[in-house]
């Protein structure tokens, strides 16, 4: 067998975290949409070898949480996040894990078509600004994910893991906000609170790694729209497999610290065990770059791609290779349900 262990770590997770039940939740069902979890405990998940990838499910709904959506909601978690609070946030490290347990350092900046494992990125353009930190609350712990600016109908959307939004069959996250272009503690675009939290049926009711997929509709700030003070990259569902691509993110354990954005790039393959629908791109970035986008087509002197995924696990035995979830149809509906909102 082997086990899969979510891209979130740091202090050790007791077993009522992940457990707890949904408090403050409403849900909305619609067609077709499904997202998965990479863990509905806090152990590491250990499923049988499967001989093929599992398939997407044929109907799926999507689930809803109303977040921080009038002025109070929105002033509490703006007021919650102090700069010692994001300074202690953590990644969730379902084993109890520390430092070490991820790949080597990142190597040097490399080119356009090459491959990197998992290095600073420099060069600037859109993805410095759509791509940020999250800060959430799950438990009564403080945790950090990453994710990414969309384009989108409501100019209010970002994607992420859908461990990012919800843990699996267990609580949703509170105090959620994204916090674009962080750099060092530096917030040059401010914060946005999350407004309405989205992850599909599967990922809810059972955790199906192929479907860890979460989005998230946001408030304004100063009122003006997410995109329209950073911009947002494209998104593609049902692209082709196996393409060159390059994944973000703000990995915080060792040998980064989640103060910069990280990248990685090469081509992505099939997952080799057959567990899920995913696909597995060479990175050593570590806990804390979950969420993070995955962009086909991306331009090193503009910084635009499309994203076509996001960073969702690690197997234990292969913690050089990350693996995010396929977007096919399940995806397509749920971010037509989310920019709805």
């Amino acid at each position: 067998m082997t086990s899969s262990l979510p891209l979130l770590a740091g202090a050790a997770l007791v077993a009522v975290l992940l457990g707890a039940p949904q408090t403050g939740a409403t849900t909305s069902e619609h067609r077709q949409q499904a997202v998965n979890a990479p863990r509905p405990q806090p152990a590491a998940k250990v499923r049988p070898a499967a001989k093929s990838a599992v398939a997407a499910p044929a109907g799926g709904d999507v689930v809803e949480r109303v977040a921080a959506r009038g002025t109070s909601d929105r002033r509490h978690v703006l007021g919650y996040w102090t700069p010692r609070r994001m300074a202690a946030a953590v990644p969730i490290d379902p084993l109890g894990t520390a430092a070490g347990m991820f790949g080597k350092p990142g190597v040097p900046l490399h080119q356009r078509g090459a491959r990197t494992a998992g290095t600073r990125w420099n060069a600037g353009g859109s993805v410095r600004r759509t791509t940020g930190r999250v800060f959430l609350t799950l438990g009564g712990l403080d945790f950090v994910c990453s994710a990414s600016s969309v384009r989108s109908t409501n100019k209010d959307l970002v994607v992420t893991a859908g461990h990012c939004v919800k843990d699996g069959t267990g609580a949703w996250a509170d105090n959620w906000t994204f916090v674009p272009g962080y750099d060092q503690g530096r917030q040059p675009y401010g914060q946005f609170t999350a407004r309405r939290m989205f992850v599909a049926g599967p990922w809810s009711r059972s955790a199906d790694d192929s479907y860890d997929i979460g989005m998230v509709a946001l408030n304004h700030r100063g009122g003006r729209h997410l995109q329209e003070v950073v911009g947002g990259q494209g998104i593609a569902f049902g692209a082709a497999r196996g393409r060159q691509t390059h994944g973000f993110g703000f990995p915080a354990e060792a040998p980064y610290n989640g103060e910069h954005l990280v990248y990685c790039a090469g081509p992505v393959r099939a997952d080799p065990h057959g567990q899920t629908d995913d696909q597995g791109m060479r990175c050593d970035m570590t806990a804390g770059s979950s969420g993070g986008p995955w962009l086909s087509g991306f331009d090193v002197a503009t910084g635009r791609g499309t994203i076509t995924s996001v960073s969702s696990f690690k197997y234990s035995d292969d913690h050089g290779t990350m693996y995010g979830p396929y977007f096919g149809d399940v995806a397509r509906e749920l971010y037509t349900t989310a920019e709805r909102s």
